[in-house]
């Protein structure tokens, strides 16, 4: 069983942050279970998992309360997440189902611990699937005159169904500085290729083009600049000159639905932290 509570620190690095942070676990008769760290630019990142006796509705935000001079003391971005009280999810998806099929076969399975609130798609194609699964079903078309109108749309259900995640599951359209800015910190995309090379469209025809011998697939936070967000995760698979475009295409599929399911996991857990344009990621 996972421990139920998990605290994430963002500090300046200076000496005594791990110590008065599980002091305080030890005098709040909280047991840790997993801790990690990680310095870097002069910054301290941390994340420990807990258990403590005696839970309640009321336990986290009477920890925050007691550990608030604490993260004074040391400048800390401090936040005590209950893992019983799960994110609640947007999935986008356009044309290529392979990444929503895999995210909501991993959610009905039991392995995302989320509550996914519905998908968004510029085409009608996954509708029958996504109904099927019980989730309601957004068919946003987009065009060039519809676009903010659409994006209006989508930031209106982020508020609405107080949505802590969105995932763009191979949603093909370029998000605006608006609805970038929105989504800041809380929407992960999938390129279907190992960034920072071959962005844009096609990326798969790219590497083929230039015979590469290994492709691959980058989970990232969405920001303004185009597949330049920190990124979360990857992974590679070999190739060769036997192979062409749609092979690589296939063989990417599987790439992208692993990493992307990987990402979204370790977001969901509180395991990725933002460190500018990079991220730790406390696997």
């Amino acid at each position: 069983m996972r421990p139920p509570y998990i605290l994430t620190v963002r500090c300046p690095d200076v000496r005594g942050i791990v110590a008065s942070t599980t002091t305080f676990l030890a005098e709040q008769d909280c047991s840790i279970v997993e801790a990690h760290q990680h310095q870097d630019g002069g910054m301290f990142f941390m994340r420990v998992a807990f258990e403590t006796d005696g839970a309640n509705d009321e336990t986290i935000s009477k920890l925050e309360e007691r550990f608030r001079p604490i993260a004074a003391r040391l400048a800390m971005e401090a936040h005590f997440h209950d893992r019983t009280v799960k994110p609640r999810v947007l999935l986008m998806v356009s044309k290529f189902g392979h990444c929503l099929f895999d995210l909501l076969n991993r959610w009905r399975a039991g392995q995302l611990p989320a509550d996914i609130v519905g998908v968004v798609s510029n085409h009608d194609d996954m509708r029958s699937f996504v109904e099927w699964n019980g989730l309601p079903y957004h068919h946003f078309p987009v065009t060039k005159e519809t676009k903010a109108e659409q994006e209006r749309k989508i930031i209106d259900l982020v508020e609405s169904a107080n949505v802590d995640l969105v995932v763009l599951a191979r949603y093909m359209q370029i998000l605006s500085p608006t609805l970038c800015a929105v989504l800041s910190g809380r929407c992960i995309n999938i390129h279907h290729s190992f960034l920072p090379s071959f962005k844009g469209a096609k990326p798969y025809h790219q590497a083929h083009a230039r015979g590469v011998k290994v492709i691959g697939a980058t989970a990232h936070y969405v920001t303004t600049d185009l597949d330049e967000g920190p990124i979360i995760e990857q992974d590679t698979r070999r190739v060769n000159h036997a192979r062409g475009p749609e092979d690589l295409v296939v063989i990417g599929q599987e790439v992208e639905c692993s990493v992307l399911g990987r990402a979204v996991q370790w977001h969901l857990d509180r395991r990725v932290m933002m460190n500018g344009t990079q991220t730790i990621v406390f696997e």
